[in-house]
């Protein structure tokens, strides 16, 4: 692909205006300055506008290891948000993430501009399983994971799906559901009079959170990974 053309769609700028960027050599291709705008990028190229990477690819699909007071949204006048975490990055136009993460959950967010894959994983039909690490105040009777996981509690006047529980030790679980109702892991363990004291997403679907990503890193999902979320 042309160098004004990947910047371009990149969300950089106009053709006019990326052509100006590079003659006036504010554009380098890996470690050289490029003054043409007609010279081909390969797909092993980094591209930098003003020592700032841009990302390009027609979709992009992003892994987020989102920090807590960050929210799960595109731009924000008080809040920093999710595209925030991308720092030195410019991604292509479109970019948002696969549905909301309170801003005091940690863990996983899925970047990305396709809607098509983004409508799959998010769509009731599909109960995509979301699973939550999960500390929480008390520690949990038999009685309450029955309750929390038997789809008999109803929120906002609908019945919750049926979910799991795999204790991990007296104040630490995995939950599992298959839905993503509003502050729905929290309202779930008040109705059992508990209180969540941390709370991470850990995966989505087929889509697990990398270990080796810190809190606020970030990386391209790999083939495989993608393969596995389109096949839901």
């Amino acid at each position: 692909m042309r160098l004004d053309k990947y910047l371009a769609h990149a969300g950089v700028g106009t053709r006019k205006e990326v052509k100006q960027l590079i003659r006036k050599k504010h554009v380098r291709v890996n470690d050289t300055i490029v003054c043409k705008d007609d010279m081909h990028i390969k797909d092993t190229d980094t591209v930098f506008v003003d020592e700032e990477e841009v990302y390009y690819e027609q979709f992009v699909y992003l892994m987020l290891n989102k920090p807590e007071g960050v929210i799960s949204a595109t731009e924000d006048d008080e809040y920093e948000t999710v595209l925030d975490c991308f720092q030195n990055v410019t991604l292509p136009k479109g970019c948002f993430p696969v549905g909301r993460l309170d801003i005091d959950t940690e863990g996983l967010v899925l970047i990305t501009n396709d809607g098509k894959l983004a409508h799959k994983l998010l769509s009731p039909k599909h109960h995509v399983e979301k699973t939550y690490y999960v500390e929480h105040k008390k520690e949990l009777t038999d009685e309450n994971i029955e309750m929390l996981c038997n789809g008999s509690v109803v929120l906002d006047d609908k019945i919750v799906l049926p979910a799991r529980l795999d204790r991990i030790d007296a104040y630490s679980s995995f939950y599992h559901i298959k839905e993503g109702r509003y502050h729905q892991v929290k309202r779930m363990f008040h109705v059992v009079n508990n209180e969540v004291t941390y709370l991470k997403r850990i995966s989505m679907g087929p889509l697990t959170l990398d270990e080796e990503l810190a809190i606020g890193e970030w990386r391209p999902l790999y083939e495989d990974e993608i393969e596995k979320l389109k096949a839901i």
